[in-house]
């Protein structure tokens, strides 16, 4: 057997997918995740299934280490060196003041202090030109310093480099020379676009998390090996494909969202085979909640992303699947301000010590904990029965630190304040998809709810009903589905170049020159590090109107002439803005390129559990649901006990390994071809009032 097996390390849980092409077997198994050594968790799932590393030709992981080391700031000593006169591009940043009525607004901090930014002689003209040569007498004294200093990575950005990279590449040569062991890195190489603050801002980035998400990798990669594995390591990048372990090594920035993009590339796979035009991914794990659109089978992806938010943090040039993420997950925790008031989140109690009903020290009541009181959860199936959880121990511990406070007292004191904690955080999750949806013009009663991870199906329908969406979609296997993911991901290679022309006839054609040659050297990387099928491309422009400052961003199906580029702009333009100028000039700003390798991917058919022998509700409990409606006895069934076209009114209880699915009373669900569980929400109060 051969398998290919998928990793996502979470907040709280490792998860593994494995899966044989040619047996059609499937195995899925998760752990908590081990913050001493995040391999340990990887190794303890492999473990579990009972598979050798030697078994598998493949493997794809996602990881959250890379944004978890910035927002954290836990990445390495690094050093920015810079031209002459450069120093402080980092401090100055934009000029721009995102919160204009916060009188104490302050940016956050470079991840590279003044005292670590230094300078050195050249210049690069705009044209390109050499105006100053690079002095490499003044980088070798640099190099001492640095060595002195103790300094683990270095970043290298120059001015106007776009335009000629040729002294960030011999500068960063040379440092490697002189600075053996220590982790080099230059803006070209990540990112050629015109924007000094953002390139810089993005390199520095790179250095920051270099020496330890490489590190990582290398353990990783050497660890397998050293059980057998001979195989190929990918890991899963920020823009929705898979990265080879090398490049990934010298470019650990394109991870930066690693972690919950896989989810994003499962369920626009799923939209596809299920001929949904229109879905929101929603993902809740155990820390957060994350959720990104799927449009006629793609999803959207941003050229900048902001770590630490738009307001306060800082931009990054990497392509990046447009995702939204709160901190709202099974393992926020609840808490009182000052004044009394209940907050649930965004600090979460993590996989250790976890939700107090884990039995791990945990001493703060969580979500988990509150869906458990609330007759939810089964406190002996949880994880297939591997972890019990202790209802009681929840409770006790909602009513010391929540309830007892605010004046609740008994069980149903702990009922009605856990109640409450789900209602935060459902308004929190709602809020996010309404950032996604109606902030962008959108309808999110025009799209479907596809809910996953850990608790995503557990929260769906109330989401549903807040947001009026009258269809939830729950894929097989929600608890592992971002792993999952990771196993119809393709091979994807970004680059991007500044390109700054008035839109004519003349420009298509300069376009054209330029985008073929950026094809012939993304191919060559593409197969010189992925083994995957042919290449395909996909052509992209940053346009506006002559003399604004903001681009969009327009796909370029063909390169025809002017005309027909220009008339995808204004379409573009008017579908975000509601109006559009055709009088106005329009002008390219910079040239996208996207390459394509098809993997070989996992049947959808094949991945779900093999069905067992009944076709029933196995019985029934309690289950507490808001608005007046109170305790209800609930059917519970085993989810893969059910054949595809089983249909039912809620209120009902699915459970499997990794997840449960809720459906509340006077919804109906049915099974899908592809074993998802279909829901169709507020279907009884559609029925009466007929």
């Amino acid at each position: 057997m051969a398998y290919v097996i998928a990793v996502d390390i979470g907040g709280t849980f490792t998860d593994l997918v494995a899966f044989d092409h040619e047996s059609g077997r499937v195995v899925y198994t998760k752990s908590p995740t081990t913050y001493g050594n995040f391999v340990d968790g990887i190794i303890e799932c492999l473990a579990k299934t009972k598979l050798s590393p030697a078994e598998a030709r493949l493997v794809n992981h996602g990881t959250t280490l890379v944004i978890n080391a910035i927002i954290q700031r836990q990445g390495s000593r690094a050093a920015l060196i810079t031209t002459k006169g450069f120093r402080d591009v980092l401090e100055i940043a934009r000029g721009n003041r995102p919160d204009p009525f916060d009188l104490h607004y302050q940016r956050d901090e470079p991840l590279i202090p003044r005292e670590r930014r230094l300078e050195v002689t050249e210049r690069i003209g705009t044209g390109g030109e050499v105006v100053a040569a690079l002095d490499e007498s003044e980088l070798r004294r640099l190099a001492d310093r640095l060595a002195a200093e103790k300094i683990e990575a270095v970043a290298v950005s120059f001015m106007n480099a776009y335009a000629n990279s040729a002294h960030e590449e011999r500068a960063a040569a040379v440092l490697r020379d002189l600075l053996p062991g220590v982790y080099v890195t230059h803006g070209t190489d990540l990112y050629r676009g015109w924007y000094e603050y953002e390139r810089t801002a993005t390199v520095a980035a790179n250095a920051y998390i270099g020496p330890q998400v490489s590190g990582y990798i290398k353990q990783l990669d050497g660890d397998l090996r050293g059980k057998g594995f001979v195989g190929t390591l990918l890991m899963m990048g920020s823009n929705g494909g898979v990265l080879s372990a090398e490049r990934a090594c010298r470019q650990p920035i394109a991870l930066v969202e690693s972690g919950p993009i896989g989810g994003c590339i499962g369920a626009a796979a799923y939209a596809e085979a299920l001929g949904f035009a229109n879905l929101i991914s929603f993902d809740m794990g155990g820390t957060t909640a994350k959720c990104a659109l799927v449009e006629d089978g793609r999803f959207s992806i941003d050229q900048t992303y902001y770590a630490g938010g738009s307001v306060r943090g800082f931009p990054i040039k990497s392509p990046v699947i447009d995702i939204i993420e709160v901190g709202s997950g099974g393992g926020s925790i609840a808490w009182l301000d000052d004044q009394n008031r209940l907050h649930v989140g965004p600090q979460s109690a993590g996989s250790m010590p976890g939700p107090v009903c884990y039995g791990h020290g945990g001493t703060e009541p969580t979500i988990t904990d509150a869906n458990l009181i609330l007759g939810r959860l089964a406190p002996d199936r949880f994880l297939g029965g591997e972890l019990a959880l202790d209802r009681e121990a929840a409770r006790t511990a909602l009513l010391a630190r929540i309830a007892g406070p605010l004046g609740y007292r008994g069980a149903d004191g702990a009922v009605e304040v856990a109640g409450g904690m789900i209602a935060i955080a459902t308004v929190i999750m709602a809020g996010a998809i309404r950032r996604q949806t109606i902030e962008h013009g959108r309808d999110p009663r025009d799209f479907v709810l596809f809910a996953y991870g850990g608790n995503g199906s557990l929260h769906a329908a109330a989401l549903a009903r807040e947001l009026s969406i009258p269809t939830v979609v729950v894929p097989p296997e929600p608890g592992n589905f971002s792993a999952t993911g990771m196993l119809l991901a393709d091979a994807r290679l970004d680059t991007s170049q500044t390109f700054v022309r008035g839109l004519d006839d003349a420009t298509v054609a300069a376009m054209k020159e330029r985008f073929a040659a950026m094809e012939e050297e993304v191919a060559a990387s593409m197969r010189a590090e992925i083994d995957g099928g042919p290449i395909v491309f996909e052509r992209a422009a940053e346009m506006r109107y002559r003399g604004q400052r903001h681009n969009i961003k327009v796909t370029l199906p063909e390169l025809g002439n002017a005309a027909a580029i220009r008339a995808h702009f204004d379409r573009d333009y008017k579908r975000r803005y509601g109006h559009a100028d055709q009088r106005a000039g329009a002008e390219v700003q910079a040239l996208h390129l996207s390459a394509y390798s098809r993997m070989r991917r996992p049947d959808l058919s094949r991945l779900y559990r093999a069905a067992g022998a009944g076709g029933g509700a196995r019985g029934t409990r309690s289950v507490h649901f808001p608005g007046g409606t109170g305790w209800v006895e609930t059917k519970i069934y085993e989810r893969y006990d059910l054949p595809p076209g089983f249909t039912g009114e809620g209120p009902a209880i699915f459970e499997e390994y990794g997840a449960t699915t809720l459906v509340w009373p006077g919804d109906a669900f049915e099974i899908g071809a592809l074993r998802e569980i279909r829901i169709k929400c507020n279907s009884g109060e559609r029925r009466a009032a007929e």
